[in-house]
Order: C-alpha cells, then sequence, then structure tokens
C-alpha cells in the first residue's frame, strides 16, 4: 500500500543520495518511491537513467577532451553502454504530460541532455536542456527547492554552454553563464551543501572562468567592460564559502591555482594598462575607497590566494630543473610592484604604510619564491630592485652580488657547453642590471660606493666587448658598437635601449669617479672617457638622443671643463625637443613626467648663461624651469584666501584629493630642484642688483623650503620662518602672489634696479601688501632671524644697515667676472644684450665692456679690481705646463653635436626605482638642505654688511647641525654619523665645517682675522678636506708672513666690536676674541700689477725704520711679548709654509679642481715662496676657470652628482 509519509520520507533520501554522489543506495530508494508513490514516474525514471550515467563514467576509460576547459570525465562515456533506446523516449513523454511537479520535470530534462552530452551529441544535448532557469521557476527565493534541483541547475548551464563551444559558439556560452549566474551564487553562497553541488559549482565556475579567460586573451571581450571580472569574484566567494582547497576539483580538470593565476592575470593587465576599474559584482564595502584602492586591495587578496596554493603545490627543484611558473608569477609581481610603487601612483592609494608596505610584501613573495627555485637569476634581480627601492643598500648590493656571480658562471656553461640555460637571464637584461647598479652605486654611495662603480664599469665595458652580438670594438672612441642582425640561441638579440644604458653606466662612472679620485693627473682623461661613452648612448644608431640623462650628464661634464659652447648647444637642443603627448605614460611617470624631468636642464641652462654673464636669459632659464607647467596653481596648488565656510573648505579638499599640486607628488630630490633653481635665482639677483636685493628676496627661498618640505622638526624646533609682524629696516618691496613670492616676477625684478636708488637713500619702511598665505607658508618681506634661547623664549634680531661702503673682506683675493661686471645696468627684458660678445679662439663669451667702471657689485667706490682684459700675454699659453694641475687637452673634447637633432623622438628611461628612506633618514636629509639654505641667507646678509643678522642666520644653522649632533651622540651606532651614509651628501662634520667656515668669513668682514682663524681652525677640525675653510685660512696665513695682519696685543680686549661679549652662538662663546688691528687685511688682488696701498706703503716704511731700530740693540735677544711689534721669522715661514701645503693639497681633490679660490690662493703662495713662473701658470688656469664660472658652483645640479 502506497504510504505519503514513507514516500515523502525516500523523496527526500533520494535527493540526499544524489547530492552526495552515493549512487549504489539509489536504485533501492528508487525501488520503494515506485512502491509507496506510483505517480512519480518521472523522479524515478531521472534517477535511474542519471544512475546509469554516473555508474558508466566510473568505469569507462579516459580520452581526449577538449584542452584548457574543464570537461569532466562523464563527457568520454560511450552511448552504448547507456539503454537510451528504452528510456529516453518514456521520459519525453512523461515531461511533456507532467505539469504537477517542476522539480521532477527539469531534472528529467537536465538528464536527458546529460545523456546525449555523454554521447557527443551536443547539437541534440543544446536542444533538450533548458534554456534558463526561469523558464522552471525554480529561482524564485521563496520556492525551497531540493539540493539536487540547484545541483541540476548548475549542471545544465554548464552543459548547455559545453555544447556551444564545441561548436565554435564560445560567446553564446559566455552568456549562458551570465544569465546562470546570479542564481548560481544565490545555491553556494548558502555555504552547505553535499559533494555534488560543490563539485557542479565548481565545475560551473572553472569553465566559465577559462572560457572568459580565452576570450580575453583572443580580444573578443574587453577588460573595459564592467562585469569583465564577474566570473572570477564568483570564484572567489565561492572559495570564501568552502573551505580552500589546492589541486584538481576532477579527473581531467584544470588545477584550482589556474583560476586563480587567470584572476590574477586580468588584474595585472587593468593595472598595467590604466583600465577603469570593473565594478561588476563588487560585494558591497564598508568604508568609501578609491578605485584604485580597491584595485589594490583586490590585487593583493588574489596574489595571496595564488601564491598559496602555487608555494604548497611546488616542490624544490632539481639541478636540471626549472619552475617556469614560479618564475611567473615573480615576474607578475614585479611588474604590479613597479606600477604600484612608481610615480604614477600616489601614496594614499597604497592604503596603510604606502609604497614601504607594497615593497615589503613584494620582498616577502620573492623571498618565499626562491625557496621553490634553484639559482633563479630573475628573482635575485627583483630582490635587488626592490631593496633598493626601500633604501636598503647594503641587501640590495648583496643581492648584486650574488646575482652577478650567478650570471658569470651561468654564462661560462652556457659558452662551455653550447646549452642555454631557460632560468639564466639574456644578455640585455643582465647589461642592464649591471648599469642599473652602476646608477645607484654613483647616485646613493660615497667614495667607496664610487670606486666599485667604476670597477663595475670597467667590467661592463669588457663585457660588451666580448659580446658577439656587438661586433665593433667597444675601446675604440671613434666608432660604435653595431648590433649583429643575426640571432643565436645562446645569444640572443640585444636592443639598442640595453646598449645605451650601458654607455651611459659606464660614462657615468668615470665621471663620478674623476671627482673622487686622488690622482689629479688622471682626472680630465676621466673625463674625457665619460664623454666619449655618453656620446655613444645618445648617437642616433641607438634612437636615444633624446635620453634626459645622458643629456644632462654630458652637458653637466662639459660644462665643468668650461666647454661652454657644446654644453649649451646639448641643453637648448634637448630642452626645445618635441614632446610626447601621450598621456598613458603619467600612469607610469607621474603627471608631468616630461616637465619634470627639465627641470634640472633648465637649471643648468642657467649656470650656463651666467657663465656667459648673460644674466638675462640666465633669468629666464631659471623661469622657464618653472613657466612650463603652465598655470601656478598646477605646481603648487590653491593658496588659502580669507575665510571660508566649512562646507567650501570640505569641497577644496575633495577637489584637492582629486587635481593635488604636483610638487605634492614629487620625491625628495625633485623638490630639490625647484629650490636650487630658486636659490640660482637669487644668486643672480645678487650679481645684477646687488646683495641687498637678495635679502629682501631670501624670504622667498624659505617660504618655499616650507612648501616643499614641511617641518623638519628637529628634537628642539629652532626653525622660525619670518612674520610680517617685525621687519627689518633693508627690507624693502612689495609681496607678491604665490608665483611672484616664490619664483619673483620677471618684470618686477627688472623693476628692482630702478627701485634700488631710492632704497639706498632712504631707510624708510615700506607699506606691505598682504599676500595670499600658502598651505603651509607664511611670510613676510624679508627675514626677521629669530633665534630660539635655551629657556625657550624668541629673540628677534633686529638688522643693523650700514651704509654701502667696500668691505675690505668681501670675497677678497678671488678672481671673480662676475664682480667686476655686476655693476652694470641689467638689461630689460625684450631690450637689446648688455653688450656683443667677445669672440677668441673660435668661441664666444661674454667680457666686460670697457666703458662701464669696473666696481666692486658690493657697492664700492675705491679699490675696484683690475679688469681681467688687463692680462699681457697669449691666452691658455701656459696651460701646457700645468700637468699636476690639469690636462693640456682641455679642449680636446669639443666635437660636433650636430648629430643631436631636435627633431628625433623625445625618450626618457627610469632604471632606478622610487626611493622611499625612512623618516629619519628623510628628516635629515632635509635638514641638511635647510642648513644650507640658511647658510645662503648668511652669506647674502654678510656681503650686504649687515653682520648681526648674518650671525642669526648662521645661528638658525648652527641649531639644525646641533640637533643632528646630539643625534648623532644618543645613537648607538655614532660612528655611522661620522662619514655621510647613503644618500648623505655631507656628514655632521661637514656641516659643522661649513657652519664654522661662514663665521669665520663673517669674522673677515668684521675685520678680525684672528677670530676667523679660529674658526676655520674649529671647521678644519671637523672637517680636514673643507675648501672654503682651508682657502680662507690660508689667506689668513699669507697674510701673516706678509705682516699685512700684525701679531695681537699681549693682552686681550675685555670688549668686542659692539663692547658686549658675543655669546649668541654657543661655540663662538668659547672662542677667544682678539682685537683686530686698524690696517687689516689686503684688499688688492695679487698678481695682477696693483701697487701698494698708501697704507701698506706706510706701513713698510715704518717696518724699516723699527727693524733699522731693533738692530741697535740686542739682536740675539727676541722683544718682550708686550713690545712686539711683528711675529718672528720663523713663525712666519711656518705660516707660509702651512698654506701652501694646504692649498696644495685641496687643488688635488676632485671636490676643488675647479675652485678658483683655491688655486688663486695657491698662485699667491707660489708668489710668496719665489716661485713666480709656478704663479703665473697657475694664475693663468683661474682666468680659465673663471671664464667659465657660473653665479653658482656646478655641483648645486642633479643633487651633486651627474645621475638624474
Amino acid at each position: 500500500m502506497p504510504d505519503a509519509t514513507k514516500a515523502a520520507h525516500y523523496i527526500q533520501a533520494l535527493d540526499a543520495a544524489r547530492a552526495e554522489g552515493n549512487w549504489q543506495a539509489v536504485p533501492e530508494f528508487v525501488r520503494k518511491i515506485r512502491k509507496h508513490a506510483p505517480d512519480r514516474t518521472c523522479l524515478t525514471l531521472t534517477a535511474e537513467l542519471e544512475y546509469a550515467v554516473s555508474t558508466s563514467s566510473k568505469t569507462s576509460s579516459n580520452t581526449a577532451s577538449r584542452p584548457q576547459t574543464a570537461r569532466p570525465q562523464t563527457a568520454a562515456a560511450p552511448a552504448s553502454d547507456i539503454d537510451t533506446a528504452d528510456h529516453i523516449p518514456k521520459l519525453l513523454g512523461i515531461i511533456e504530460n507532467d505539469d504537477l511537479h517542476p522539480e521532477d520535470k527539469f531534472q528529467a530534462q537536465v538528464a536527458v541532455g546529460w545523456v546525449h552530452w555523454t554521447s557527443k551529441e551536443y547539437r541534440l544535448a543544446a536542444t533538450r536542456l533548458p534554456s534558463t532557469l526561469d523558464q522552471q521557476n525554480i529561482q524564485d527565493p521563496d520556492n525551497k527547492v531540493s539540493e539536487w534541483t540547484s545541483v541540476c541547475s548548475l549542471k545544465a548551464a554548464y552543459l548547455k554552454a559545453d555544447c556551444l563551444v564545441v561548436s565554435g559558439q564560445r560567446e553564446e556560452a559566455l552568456r549562458i553563464f551570465e544569465a546562470a549566474l546570479p542564481a548560481a551564487t544565490a545555491i553556494w553562497s548558502r555555504k552547505s551543501g553535499g559533494k555534488q553541488l560543490r563539485y557542479c559549482s565548481e565545475l560551473f565556475l572553472t569553465e566559465f572562468c577559462m572560457l572568459q579567460s580565452e576570450a580575453l586573451q583572443s580580444n573578443e571581450r574587453s577588460l573595459q567592460d564592467m562585469d569583465s571580472l564577474a566570473c572570477y569574484r564568483s570564484w572567489a566567494r565561492y572559495w570564501e564559502a568552502f573551505t580552500v582547497v589546492g589541486g584538481q576539483g576532477y579527473r581531467g580538470s584544470v588545477p584550482r591555482r589556474r583560476v586563480w593565476n587567470e584572476y590574477y592575470s586580468a588584474l595585472s593587465n587593468i593595472l598595467d594598462l590604466n583600465l577603469p576599474y570593473p565594478t561588476g559584482s563588487l560585494p558591497a564595502m564598508t568604508t568609501e575607497m578609491s578605485p584604485r584602492s580597491l584595485l589594490r586591495v583586490e590585487l593583493k587578496k588574489v596574489e595571496a590566494a595564488f601564491e598559496a596554493l602555487l608555494i604548497a603545490e611546488t616542490q624544490f627543484p632539481k639541478a636540471d630543473e626549472e619552475r617556469e611558473e614560479v618564475e611567473e608569477f615573480a615576474k607578475s609581481v614585479m611588474k604590479n610592484w613597479s606600477i604600484l610603487c612608481g610615480r604614477g601612483w600616489r601614496e594614499e592609494d597604497l592604503g596603510e604604510g604606502g609604497r614601504e608596505s607594497v615593497s615589503r610584501g613584494a620582498l616577502d613573495v620573492f623571498y618565499r619564491a626562491a625557496t621553490k627555485t634553484y639559482h633563479s637569476t630573475a628573482i635575485l634581480r627583483f630582490i635587488f630592485t626592490v631593496h633598493l627601492s626601500v633604501a636598503e643598500f647594503d641587501l640590495a648590493f648583496k643581492a648584486f652580488d650574488s646575482y652577478l656571480e650567478l650570471v658569470k658562471h651561468g654564462k661560462a656553461r652556457v659558452d662551455k657547453t653550447g646549452h642555454s640555460e631557460g632560468g639564466l637571464d639574456d644578455d640585455g637584461t643582465v647589461l642592464e642590471t649591471i648599469s642599473q647598479c652602476i646608477l645607484a652605486l654613483c647616485r646613493y654611495g660615497g667614495k667607496d660606493a664610487i670606486e666599485k662603480a667604476k670597477d663595475l664599469g670597467a667590467e661592463l665595458e669588457d663585457w660588451m666587448a666580448r659580446l658577439p652580438q656587438l661586433r665593433a670594438g667597444v675601446s675604440d672612441g671613434t666608432t660604435l658598437p653595431e648590433l649583429e642582425e643575426t640571432t643565436s640561441t645562446l645569444h640572443p638579440e640585444i636592443s639598442p635601449r640595453s646598449v645605451s644604458l650601458s654607455w651611459q653606466a659606464v660614462g657615468l662612472s668615470h665621471a663620478h669617479w674623476s671627482r673622487v679620485t686622488h690622482d689629479a693627473g688622471s682626472r680630465v682623461e676621466l673625463q674625457a672617457k665619460a664623454i666619449r661613452c655618453l656620446r655613444k648612448a645618445v648617437s642616433p644608431e641607438l634612437g636615444r638622443t633624446r635620453d634626459v640623462r645622458s643629456l644632462f650628464a654630458l652637458g653637466l661634464l662639459l660644462a665643468e671643463r668650461r666647454e661652454l659652447t657644446p654644453a649649451i648647444e646639448i641643453v637648448k637642443t634637448a630642452l626645445i625637443a618635441h614632446k610626447s603627448s601621450d598621456d598613458v605614460q603619467n600612469h607610469y611617470h607621474g603627471p608631468y613626467w616630461q616637465q619634470r624631468s627639465l627641470l634640472p636642464l633648465w637649471h643648468l641652462l642657467a649656470l650656463l648663461m651666467s657663465a656667459r654673464q648673460d644674466y638675462v636669459m640666465a633669468e629666464r632659464s631659471c623661469e622657464g624651469a618653472f613657466e612650463q607647467f603652465g598655470d601656478d596653481t598646477v605646481l603648487f596648488g590653491r593658496s588659502k584666501e580669507g575665510f571660508r565656510s566649512d562646507h567650501l573648505n570640505d569641497l577644496d579638499e575633495k577637489h584637492a584629493n582629486v587635481h593635488s599640486a604636483v610638487v605634492d607628488e614629487m620625491d625628495d630630490f625633485e623638490r630639490e630642484s625647484i629650490l636650487e633653481v630658486k636659490m640660482t635665482q637669487l644668486a643672480l639677483v645678487e650679481v645684477v642688483e646687488g646683495p641687498e636685493f637678495a635679502v629682501n628676496a631670501s624670504h622667498e627661498l624659505l617660504s618655499l623650503f616650507q612648501r616643499l618640505f614641511g617641518d623638519v622638526k628637529p628634537s628642539k624646533p629652532t626653525l622660525n620662518l619670518p612674520t610680517t609682524t617685525e621687519v627689518p629696516k633693508s627690507s624693502a618691496g612689495t609681496l607678491r602672489s604665490i608665483r611672484g613670492s616664490i619664483f619673483g616676477g620677471r618684470s618686477e625684478r627688472t623693476g628692482r634696479t630702478s627701485r634700488r636708488a631710492s632704497l639706498l637713500e632712504s631707510e624708510k619702511s615700506v607699506a606691505l601688501s598682504t599676500r595670499p598665505p600658502t598651505s603651509q607658508t607664511s611670510a613676510g618681506v624679508a627675514p626677521t632671524i629669530q633665534v630660539t634661547g635655551e629657556s625657550g623664549q624668541v629673540t628677534e634680531r633686529k638688522p643693523s644697515r650700514r651704509l654701502r661702503g667696500r668691505s675690505e673682506s668681501g670675497r677678497r683675493n678671488s678672481l671673480k667676472k662676475r664682480e667686476s661686471s655686476s655693476s652694470r645696468k641689467r638689461a630689460p627684458s625684450l631690450g637689446p644684450p648688455i653688450h656683443s660678445p667677445t669672440v677668441v679662439d673660435g668661441e664666444v663669451f661674454f667680457t666686460p665692456t670697457t666703458e662701464i667702471p669696473m666696481t666692486n657689485f658690493l657697492g664700492s667706490a675705491n679699490g675696484g679690481r683690475q679688469q681681467i682684459s688687463g692680462f699681457t700675454g697669449p691666452r691658455g699659453q701656459t696651460l701646457n705646463h700645468l700637468d699636476s694641475y690639469t690636462s693640456q687637452a682641455s679642449k680636446s673634447t669639443a666635437y660636433s653635436y650636430s648629430e643631436i637633432s631636435a627633431d628625433a623622438t623625445y625618450t626618457i628611461t627610469n632604471p632606478l626605482p622610487v626611493i622611499k628612506f625612512a623618516q629619519e633618514v628623510q628628516r635629515k636629509q632635509r635638514t641638511t638642505l635647510l642648513v644650507k639654505v640658511w647658510l645662503m641667507i648668511a652669506g647674502f646678509y654678510r656681503r650686504a654688511e649687515m653682520f648681526e643678522d648674518c650671525r642669526g642666520a648662521v645661528g638658525e644653522a648652527q641649531k639644525l647641525v646641533q640637533g643632528l649632533d646630539t643625534e648623532r651622540s644618543a645613537s648607538e651606532n655614532g660612528a655611522a654619523y661620522r662619514n655621510a651614509g647613503w644618500a648623505e651628501r655631507k656628514s655632521v662634520d661637514e656641516l659643522w665645517g661649513d657652519v664654522w667656515a661662514e663665521l669665520g668669513y663673517l669674522s673677515l668682514a668684521k675685520e678680525a682675522p684672528y677670530d676667523a682663524r679660529s674658526e676655520f681652525e674649529s671647521a678644519l677640525t671637523h672637517f680636514p678636506n673643507h675648501p672654503a675653510a682651508i682657502v680662507g685660512l690660508s689667506s689668513i696665513l699669507l697674510d701673516i708672513f706678509t705682516e699685512q695682519i700684525r701679531p695681537p696685543p699681549a693682552v686681550p680686549s675685555l670688549s668686542t666690536e659692539n663692547g658686549l661679549f658675543d655669546s649668541d652662538l654657543t661655540p663662538s662663546a668659547s672662542l677667544p676674541r682678539i682685537t683686530t688691528p686698524a690696517d687689516g687685511l689686503r684688499s688688492e688682488p695679487l698678481g695682477l700689477g696693483a701697487g701698494k696701498s698708501v697704507n701698506a706703503e706706510h706701513h713698510a716704511e715704518s717696518c724699516i725704520i723699527h727693524d733699522k731700530d731693533s738692530k741697535t740693540e740686542d739682536d740675539d735677544k727676541l722683544p718682550a711679548p708686550y713690545k712686539a711689534s711683528s711675529l718672528p721669522l720663523i713663525d712666519r715661514l711656518a705660516a707660509r709654509d702651512r698654506a701652501s701645503g694646504l692649498l696644495t693639497g685641496l687643488t688635488k681633490l676632485g671636490s676643488a679642481w675647479d675652485y678658483s679660490e683655491a688655486w688663486f690662493a695657491l698662485a699667491r703662495a707660489h708668489e710668496e715662496s719665489g716661485l713666480p713662473e709656478r704663479a703665473k701658470e697657475v694664475l693663468w688656469w683661474c682666468v680659465e676657470l673663471e671664464e667659465g664660472r657660473g653665479v653658482r658652483e656646478w655641483r648645486c645640479l642633479g643633487s651633486g652628482g651627474y645621475v638624474l
């Protein structure tokens, strides 16, 4: 007798058995259902048919299946093993008549289609299978369907799509999957089910993801579609619902990590191509995140899932095995890292930790990948690059050493055996990696690192000479290596970019070594080699004629060698080259990447123009560096003006997040380039208009530093920016907008000359116009020096203004063209040039005109210098005798640069990653730069004879250095601070030398030579090779020898010049304060034919009379100290010899080989030593140096080096 209760129980048991794959229990449940529910014929026939297919598939043998699909083994079951002749017609008849049980009907349709599919009757199977689940109305959430019905729904979609794929209709198959995806997602989102539900779900998703991947690879579908990642995201959510396991889901299917890999590849392509982030099937986010942040989070999640499966399922290889999948994954991670941590992505898009966190994660991936590979050179290369990006230089270069050793041994094996090795980098990649290491060593390292770069450069040059792809000789400076047209398996073709980068690296290694080598005789030859290599790097044959980095290094080298004509030609050609308008590059290099890369070239052009004394063009070059960005708000953002409501401020913040200022996207080296351009502008203002105007504009420098770097936050805050409450009397002028305040306007700076007369006549304060403050600045007209005392109170230093007269100590004993020509009226922006250029030896250069008086640019009315043209004799004829100072071939590299055309394609390379320094290292770098700014301002004050303000500026620099020194003392490894570390151009001791040297020159300006001597000695105590301190001390020692400085009184005076003890600077308070004799130091230049001054002649006569009188006394006895009027001869000879020794050693160093003040002082030492011929040779070399000298030293370019 039929029993409804038992029937329901057995029907439920049948569903559970099928859902769990327990096919052996199905026949018994079918028999009992027929007994207790004879009306469920459709259900029983369907179950019998499914049982027959399942059991036959288990016993069937494996046959060929379609590649790259998820076809299960049931597809191979032969149709003859199934009694389709009896079951299918009977079941089809029941399907047409049964409307009472829709689930039974749906299961029967799927079973019939499954039978046809296993029989390879794909067209008939596609007809029998239900097209969509909507027709059966079982996807409705209100209708609780059985688990087996859910399994059948997934199976139906999969089978129908697979039939369409077999017939070549992949797009229609994808539409089937997309239509079934919402219902399928609702099924497995319940996080419960049997084996068959998980089996069919994985089958469905695997086939869907692999089909989508094939369609994307064949460009049949685009990643720009918002639903392009729907299948992959469903795959991820499926594994969130169930336990993540590796391996294969079923026999013959693709590995599960293969699907994760396709998911990862799709996300990587979106990142690489900078495509819009697809939002289809995106889970709801609890927090608001930008599309880039969402992409990064999803990419990292998928990367972790794929890596976990890959590492777990990969065994360590044998020596003759490779792990290509692991290396390919590492390459994908490296490529994604290079974009995420490049200049195109901002820190806020990278989440917590920013670039450093992303880099650390990439390093962890590479180290884990290295445990599954055997001597993988690619992974070692990645480790080197990423360690470099997080400023772990020691670890980076250790990884490079291991890489280079493996590459050498691997290449030797390849050449010996004649068989290539898959895990070994090709020749082009090896050349690029060595070049990258050389550039990093030169840019961020000291002398030891540069020496290593020099050795690597020689090895790289030798490597290129041995490569069969490069047929021409490398050592020949007149030829270029030609690329071998035929390719080889062992030595594949090398790209021209790799060859160009290699020559660039070799040239830069020579250039940097020429600066640090102690072999002065080889310096010029090293520079010549560097120039030859850089010319090869930008040769048209390699297609890199517009490489900014090579052109900058080449122009800077020529400028240092005083070859101004080819240097200007190179720089101008680079600047007028056609720029690429492809905005896609912004994704890799950041916004305005071309303009940012040209900042050092504009700065170099300004210095070259100033070396030609074309100050108008020099100033225009400085302005051009910023005008290339267009609107000022692009570079610096918008300034806040007045009171604004909270609503408008919120809108501004949102707008700023979308369109931030360019300087906010720059690293510190790029920001330093902007600051250096501004410092050069102020140096031009000082030369053309006088130091007072530079003093008035010095607040712009502090404002710009604050905008670029913010607060350096030392241990004790000492930096107090100028305020508008107290304005020094010397600070005249009006404030401008942000562009005018930070950079000045062309028209306004032109008008400074006309305001100069009224400024000198009166010291009345002028009205100040308000300036909209920037986000981080609040500037007045001129810096009011504020020194923070130990008690924390701020003391303002009132600037002391003196009448303009000649300063006896201002830049004495140096040969400076710009001083002799600075009193000329500045030409208007569009007016005629200052005067016609002079042509000597075929080279055009600017010389002072004869009709303009040669007065000192400090406003001297007496004591002007002699003109350079007053020299007699042929120019440069004695340079051949200066073997120990320079080479006779100083113009040997003036080649023709006509091959560098402006029509060539503009190219740029980024061989080095963006370096993310630790906050403490970054703060130290910024503090060092701020010390430089304060010392430059102190120089302006000193030359303007505002000595108290000068001392206050030096005090601000001293406090910053004192803070660094305190940190060094508190550090466990204090010795690390004694020498400049990685990416640090100056150590703390060298900064102390700068501070003490500036104090020494201040004392000279105040006519206190013995105080200056003590301060110069203090500078050399901290840094023995300090150029400025050596020159200042040597000049004093020579003045002592010539008795222009008389011995100090036996009893020092109790009061200083101002009648008070000087205790403003703690270090200076401990120094002796000795009164300076009234006659002071000599002011006329040495060796220029100037006669002795009246005071000097009177002093000499008095010395002679005194000597005659002293001879009448006992010559064997020295006079008492309080009676002595001169030093003993042995002391004066010792002072002369010490000065000569200091200067001789200094001029042999790479830091001062072109320091004209040092050479001029050395010429004086030779003259005083009775060596007039050597003095004459050195003086001619000084003339050569000064003719090509800019308003600032060349080392202010490129962060002190040749590498951008």
